[in-house]
């Protein structure tokens, strides 16, 4: 899902980009993700380094971490069709073999393609308790409709199932209905046009839908809208009711139902503070949820990370490197570290 402009505008990127003393040079920089193109690529330097780092005296870590946290996505596959070539062997069964842990299963998300990676998780999530639901909400509702497609299409040839068919047999009620809806991806494009009477009666639908037995509106507006004309109905909302709307969802649901419209409106209001939240949530728990880290981390890196760690800062008031740094234990702590890339002051 595309943040919207209203959540995400010149003056949040400007102080991200004054963080890292780039703001002058967002033509250089080019996104808002950690992770970029390494412009010295040298394929087969890459290719030399990690088969050094496999067979040689001891598997060495660091070099593995550095390489793969230090290539795009679409590099780390051009270093994965050398590997076999050069070597006959399979780079990903090759450093499965020499990692374990979190740090095996991180190295495997990387070298995946985003898609397969996207829909491991989906059918991990879906297959799992009441908790990883929101999973499922997390991924269809961040995920761009293109790279949603590919995942969706990756989940039928990997399963042998559509993803709808298996949200319609580990779901029900209206948390089925969101999530088929998003699966769709049927969310309107911003024409730039405000269609404020659209916006009325968005708002009137919405108040007037008081629970189960009326829950059309809710999945209508909340999958079908687009994000910046949904900014100004939860505005007018609280204008009009008196409270916002996600009190109104916790008034009215409860259970599975009402953290997936909480974290779509989290989503919809600000993508990158949606996960900061999460980030935090997952450092919080007696022992960190590597799983959470690890896909959000891996999934934004290329995307949005920095926005994240400028919204996690923010709200916090500790940045997320020294957050990792205090939390992650283990082989896999150099490779997160890595993925959020530096600290923020």
């Amino acid at each position: 899902m595309s943040i919207s402009s209203e959540t995400m505008g010149p003056s949040l990127t400007q102080e991200i980009l004054s963080y890292l003393g780039l703001a002058n040079e967002t033509a250089a920089w080019g996104t808002l993700g950690t992770l970029r193109t390494f412009l010295s690529f040298s394929v087969d330097k890459d290719v030399q380094r990690l088969l050094k780092a496999i067979t040689g005296q001891g598997v060495d870590h660091s070099a593995i971490v550095d390489v793969l946290t230090n290539r795009s996505r679409e590099q780390r596959q051009l270093i994965s069709r050398a590997f076999q070539e050069r070597t006959q062997q399979d780079l990903l069964k090759s450093l499965q073999a020499a990692l374990s842990g979190n740090l095996e299963r991180i190295v495997v998300a990387l070298l995946q393609p985003t898609a397969y990676f996207d829909a491991q998780e989906l059918k991990t999530a879906l297959k799992g308790s009441g908790s990883a639901k929101d999973v499922v909400m997390e991924i269809l509702a961040t995920r761009a409709p293109s790279r949603l497609q590919d995942c969706l299409t990756v989940y039928k040839h990997n399963f042998q199932v559509e993803a709808e068919e298996d949200i319609k047999c580990e779901t029900r009620g209206i948390l089925q209905d969101l999530l088929l809806a998003l699966a769709k991806g049927g969310r309107e494009t911003y024409s730039g046009i405000i269609d404020y009477n659209l916006t009325e009666q968005d708002v009137q639908a919405l108040q007037q839908a008081e629970g189960p037995s009326t829950r059309e509106p809710w999945v209508l507006i909340f999958t079908q809208r687009n994000p910046e004309h949904l900014i100004r109905v939860f505005d007018q909302y609280q204008q009009c009711a008196g409270q916002e709307l996600e009190e109104a969802i916790r008034n009215l649901f409860h259970g599975d139902v009402q953290v997936a419209l909480l974290s779509l409106v989290s989503v919809i209001r600000n993508t990158p503070l949606y996960f900061a939240d999460k980030l935090h949530q997952a450092l919080q728990e007696t022992e960190p949820n590597y799983q959470a880290l690890m896909r959000i981390l891996i999934s934004r890196s290329e995307t949005d990370l920095l926005s994240i760690r400028a919204e996690f800062k923010k709200k916090f008031g500790k940045s997320l490197y020294s957050s990792l740094q205090d939390a992650v234990k283990g082989d896999c702590r150099s490779a997160l570290l890595a993925l959020c890339r530096a600290e923020d002051i």
